[in-house]
């Protein structure tokens, strides 16, 4: 499933799944546009990337601007003469609190970050893509479709259930020109969106709701996921030999929601 003279954008490459993927790709022959906000990390991977003789560019940016997102969009083209691959994977799990103690800004905040970036990242990549065609990869959640236990995340669940509905859209309106576009749902996997992550204890207290799992939560490793195995998907997804496959949520969580 060689990637070789594909061009490909990652968002949220700095680190965890972006990271892992954009490595995947390059390992695999494409160029890859690394796209995050303010990301010392990124030459990291940049430079990882190097190593095993891939190219990568960084772009920082802002990716709920638009004009920062088309910019930095047609910037990888310039650098490298085409699109075929965007994994619109950027995100936060922001604010965790109570629906009536939710700020509006917070709020704002965590569907910007999440669903706006995956709007304009695609929409700005179609011009492109409509030339030879592509794969469109988006990175949704467990938490936006089949898991909704998490007390106080309801800004992110609805942001991840907007990004299911937007790649379904995406996927019919956009298969004229050949372009594919899949949703990922990711379960617990090992990241540091951790760090994203302001829980509100003291009032969540008033709405938690106990939740038991059975003993052994992931009942496939007995662990959470990798960032490589998601990366492994992404692969798959970017290459022509997912090439019938368009419109589909496709879970990677080791069963995990199926507790």
């Amino acid at each position: 499933m060689t990637l070789k003279n594909k061009v490909a954008i990652v968002t949220g490459a700095a680190s965890g799944i972006g990271a892992a993927s954009a490595i995947r790709l390059a390992k695999s022959g494409a160029s890859v546009g690394l796209l995050d906000l303010k990301e010392k990390n990124a030459e990291k991977v940049k430079h990882e990337i190097e190593q095993i003789g891939g190219k990568a560019i960084i772009m920082d940016v802002d990716l709920s601007d638009p004009e920062r997102v088309e910019s930095s969009v047609n910037q990888v083209v310039s650098e490298f003469g085409r699109l075929d691959i965007v994994f619109a994977n950027a995100g936060i799990n922001g604010v965790i609190t109570p629906i009536e103690d939710f700020a509006p800004d917070e709020w704002d905040h965590t569907i910007s970050t999440n669903l706006k970036s995956t709007f304009l990242t695609v929409k700005f990549s179609i011009p492109h893509l409509k030339k030879d065609g592509g794969s469109i990869i988006i990175t949704s959640s467990v938490n936006g479709n089949r898991k909704f236990s998490g007390i106080g995340m309801s800004a992110y669940s609805s942001s991840k259930a907007g990004q299911m509905a937007f790649g379904k859209m995406a996927a019919l309106e956009l298969a004229k020109y050949k372009i594919r576009v899949n949703i990922i749902c990711p379960g617990a996997i090992e990241t540091n969106i951790g760090e994203n992550t302001h829980p509100n204890e003291e009032k969540l207290k008033k709405v938690q709701i106990p939740v038991e799992y059975p003993e052994g939560s992931h009942p496939l490793e007995d662990r959470p996921g990798q960032p490589e195995q998601v990366a492994n998907l992404i692969h798959f997804l970017a290459s022509d030999a997912s090439n019938h496959i368009s419109g589909s949520e496709i879970y990677i969580d080791g069963a995990e929601t199926l507790l």
